[in-house]
């Protein structure tokens, strides 16, 4: 029988208030300060571009939180999740399968680097990363070393927001409030030397060294020097440490490769991805680890070994297709073979049009993760009550483009399947919003020195 009710019925209701007048009346959005905002509301995607309710189109510069790769409804992906649908939205993988989890999980390991053979799937990058720092702990207990019970991670660190993630973070504008609920971390600067003396110094204590590799994007897409990964690695395996790599940012094209990992050679013991792994379409996590950590977690149910962690919508089938779909335009496509000319012309034209930009303090980049830190000056930074970041993204939404900052940094983002042409626009339109808005702030700010 056809049903007769649609959600497009729900979304055409003429109501007596406008999208953005309802949606400030009962929503609460993340990382939002609701009483300095203004919603856009988004109503369709086409490609690169989203749509908002009255028509304006914009190209998504940061892939809709880092997340869409291939642009929004491409007919591959839709498919793929359309036929899912039409067999099973839901089972749960808590003692049951379905052919979708299994499938991707056997391409998730063909893909990943050697040595990662096992898949637990959940449901964002925090929950990725919770999963690997509670089997790294568990892993430790079960082999007897009870001393190992404290982490290392980068300063300026971002994991995510549960509290485990949390713990091991290190952003204070995100953490420090919730200071008393965490528990001890260790932290370095992506430093050779210093990763080298904390190592000597805490190596007998930790579970396991969780680190971003190739570069910390929430922190600032700030970058680590060449060989860190490696030297991680080598340091881990010398004093039995277990490294997590969190590719949730960097995973599937963004450095360049599949994952950064594999630009240093380097398999870690956890892989924590999401964001990308549907192609941006639907929540789903894994973490792939290896035999040896699986194995350890194996026996007779009476001896607890079991790894007591899960979620209701673990592996969900429709988020499954999504990633199978999202991996076959991989291929089709050879979507990793065209970004060298990509990655050739964003630098190109970052360096044309902002590498001698006076307020540009650095730029930072690796593969289609950008960072344009601005500031008064190269030395100075701009005060904090600014929010100049803010004010250059909201500016380029005039333009026709979404942007997100990190504090003052404006990051650049796009979906792999942006083209020169749009990566050209992308920049432009970010020098032209920068110089709008950076150079009237820039003229207040000596006004007000002035006139003290």
């Amino acid at each position: 029988m056809t049903p007769t009710w649609t959600l497009d019925s729900l979304y055409s209701a003429d109501g007596d208030q406008s999208w953005a007048a309802r949606d400030l009346r009962c929503l609460w959005h993340p990382f939002t300060q609701q009483a300095e905002w203004q919603p856009l509301v988004i109503v369709a995607g086409e490609g690169n571009y989203l749509l908002d309710e009255h028509g304006r189109r914009y190209l998504d510069g940061v892939s809709s939180l880092w997340a869409n790769l291939h642009g929004h409804r491409h007919p591959l992906i839709d498919a793929a999740v359309a036929e899912q649908l039409g067999q099973l939205g839901h089972s749960t993988l808590l003692g049951l399968s379905h052919k979708p989890a299994i499938v991707l999980g056997e391409q998730l390991v063909a893909l990943a680097p050697p040595g990662l053979s096992r898949v637990f799937y959940s449901d964002s990058g925090s929950t990725a990363v919770e999963v690997a720092l509670k089997m790294a702990f568990q892993f430790h207990q079960h082999g007897g070393d009870s001393r190992r019970q404290r982490f290392l991670a980068l300063r300026n660190a971002y994991h995510g927001d549960t509290l485990g993630s949390v713990s091991v973070g290190g952003i204070e504008l995100f953490h420090q409030l919730f200071s008393p609920l965490l528990f001890h971390t260790e932290r370095v600067e992506p430093e050779l030397a210093e990763l080298e003396t904390a190592f000597a110094t805490h190596g007998h204590e930790l579970a396991a060294f969780v680190v971003e590799p190739l570069i910390q994007g929430a922190a600032g897409m700030l970058l680590q020097p060449p060989g860190f990964l490696r030297r991680a690695r080598q340091l881990c395996d010398r004093f039995g440490v277990l490294l997590i790599a969190d590719e949730v940012a960097t995973g599937f094209g963004r450095t360049g490769t599949m994952f950064a990992c594999e630009q240093a050679q380097v398999t870690p013991d956890f892989l924590c991805v999401a964001k990308g792994l549907s192609g941006g379409y639907l929540p789903l996590a894994a973490t792939l680890t290896t035999e040896a950590v699986y194995e350890r977690f194996l026996g007779r149910r009476s001896e607890h070994k079991t790894f007591f962690h899960g979620h209701t919508f673990t592996g969900n089938p429709l988020g499954c297709a999504a990633a199978l779909g999202s991996l076959e335009v991989f291929r089709r496509e050879r979507v990793l073979d065209g970004l060298p000319a990509k990655l050739d012309a964003l630098a190109s034209v970052l360096d044309e049009q902002l590498s001698a930009h006076p307020n540009v303090r650095e730029i930072r980049r690796c593969g289609l993760m950008v960072g344009i830190e601005l500031g008064r000056d190269r030395e100075r930074p701009f005060p904090a009550e600014r929010a100049i970041g803010a004010k250059v993204c909201e500016a380029v939404r005039k333009l026709g483009v979404i942007l997100r900052p990190l504090g003052d940094v404006v990051v650049l983002m796009p979906p792999l399947s942006i083209t020169v042409p749009e990566l050209r626009f992308l920049v432009e339109a970010t020098r032209a919003a920068m110089d709008e808005v950076v150079g009237a702030e820039a003229r207040d700010v000596v006004q007000a020195e002035r006139s003290e």
